[in-house]
């Protein structure tokens, strides 16, 4: 070799090194349609098809009901905005982890990711594989196994499926995601479609009876909010993708504001189908809402149909959920070093393959508790609501807290009416804990107060503390790019 090569070869290496190093963490290669498509699949999930009926049992007149249905859209867009301020000035693959990281320190951090690997996520991943089970078996009887199995068996299938399409990469997980979310959105227009153009409108009485003419619980704002708001939930994962959309700085707050608008049309659009079919007193007594309307307006096909959306619905949750579920794990692995294995990015790619394998692991595991356990398992996971609300509480204040600490950093986007937006976001996060809390404490689960589950997910990330060592060497962040460049 010459020396021309020589310097050449020698010039070459740490630019092949850098590239490499480059690709080992999270690269921008999710657009805007993508971002939105999984945005809209992770919080339209199997509760649109449940939380109309007890929202109008709730109510006192169809005008309260919708009130209530577009309330819950203009908290979340308040959210949202909250969101992309912080998702845009501190992109990374750990979303919320990152901003309790840097607002309040290690160990909230390690709490929040740890109640979010054992228990939300993945068990977010197992409850829809069971409503993906056992929507899927009143279509298509799994043919092998024991009586009773199907919905299990599906359940274990269809996580093992979309956990190696994700490994496969981010492509090919934005690709499900976005075709999914297409089906999902279809069904929805389907079900408002043929109220509109089918239905036979209700009795006069039975459209204007409210929750007392339906005979059903007494009027209640505050907890039919707490289910419309729980049906909205969801939009906050946008933050895990924060560092892979493309041009992030405009895309972020584009998509979680464009996201957060066809979710609230598409929920009023089901409430009116559901109201026009069936009225107040319909929905209220309603033990199968969409199915109901399907029948009225389709005959008896109809219920097949909508058991294959609630189906699509609950695929198109979990997809969405292994995504953004697998990049809060992943950044855990990347702050801890004896996690670090859960911190490998697949640069080739473009996911945190090991922590996908991982978290599917988790939830294949919960789904044999849950077939074990029944109901029983299914009511720890909704018992752990007062810990998520904990949380993203914790979350909307750091949105203060960081602007008070690095007052000169870059936001390439403000929340506008800042501080009143913020300060209602928060107080609604409040709020929704106190009902959640509330809640949980008159519930029980083998004789044990049900509100003590969630401490002892809290407690059980505490005794983990001491032993996973001291912090992890500084790296690369997991956004490549520099504050003023665009992708």
């Amino acid at each position: 070799m010459d020396p021309a090569e020589a310097a050449h070869a020698a010039s070459a290496a740490p630019a092949s090194a850098a590239s490499s190093a480059a690709a080992a963490r999270p690269q921008p290669a999710i657009g805007l349609r993508a971002a939105i498509a999984l945005i809209v699949g992770v919080v339209i999930g199997a509760g649109i098809f449940k939380a109309p009926s007890i929202v109008a049992s709730l109510s006192p007149s169809a005008e309260a009901m919708f009130g209530m249905w577009l309330l819950g859209g203009v908290v979340s867009l308040i959210g949202a905005l909250c969101y992309a301020e912080l998702a845009t000035a501190y992109p990374h693959a750990g979303g919320d982890y990152h901003f309790l990281m840097r607002a309040y320190g290690r160990p909230v951090a390690f709490l929040f990711g740890w109640a979010r690997f054992s228990v939300i996520t993945t068990g977010s991943i197992a409850l829809l594989g069971f409503v993906f089970g056992d929507y899927l078996q009143q279509v298509l009887p799994f043919p092998l196994g024991p009586p009773g199995a199907g919905p299990t068996l599906y359940a274990a299938a269809i996580i093992v499926v979309l956990t190696l399409v994700n490994v496969r990469g981010i492509r090919a997980g934005a690709a499900t995601q976005t075709w999914l979310t297409l089906l999902e959105v279809g069904g929805l227009l389907l079900i408002a479609a043929a109220a509109a153009l089918l239905a036979d409108p209700p009795p006069a009485a039975a459209v204007v009876a409210g929750a007392a003419g339906a005979g059903g619980p007494p009027v209640s704002y505050g907890m039919a909010m707490v289910f419309v708001l729980l049906t909205y939930g969801g939009w906050n994962e946008a933050a895990y993708i924060s560092a892979e959309v493309r041009d992030g700085r405009r895309n972020m707050a584009r998509a979680l504001t464009l996201s957060v608008l066809l979710i609230t049309s598409l929920y009023l659009l089901v409430a009116w189908a559901c109201w026009h079919t069936l009225g107040m007193a319909g929905m209220a007594s309603s033990e199968a809402l969409a199915a109901d309307v399907m029948r009225r307006t389709l005959g008896p096909g109809g219920e097949a149909l909508i058991a294959l959306l609630v189906a699509v619905s609950a695929l198109t949750s979990i997809n969405a959920t292994m995504i953004v579920g697998a990049r809060s794990s992943y950044a855990l692995g990347c702050d801890w070093p004896r996690l670090r294995r859960l911190g490998r990015w697949d640069g080739a790619r473009g996911t945190p393959a090991v922590a996908m394998l991982v978290q599917g692991a988790a939830a294949l595991l919960l789904v044999a508790l849950g077939a074990g356990f029944g109901s029983g398992f299914r009511a720890m996971v909704e018992f752990t609501a007062p810990v998520f609300w904990l949380f993203f509480l914790l979350a909307g204040l750091s949105l203060f807290v960081l602007r008070r600490r690095e007052p000169d950093l870059p936001r390439p986007f403000r929340v506008p009416l800042f501080p009143l937006l913020p300060l209602l976001f928060c107080a609604t996060c409040a709020w929704m804990l106190w009902s959640s809390l509330s809640y949980v404490f008159s519930q029980s689960l083998g004789g044990l107060n049900a509100a003590w589950i969630g401490v002892a997910v809290l407690a059980a990330g505490l005794l983990l503390l001491p032993l996973l060592g001291g912090p992890a060497p500084p790296q690369a962040p997991a956004h490549p790019l520099a504050p003023t460049e665009e992708n």
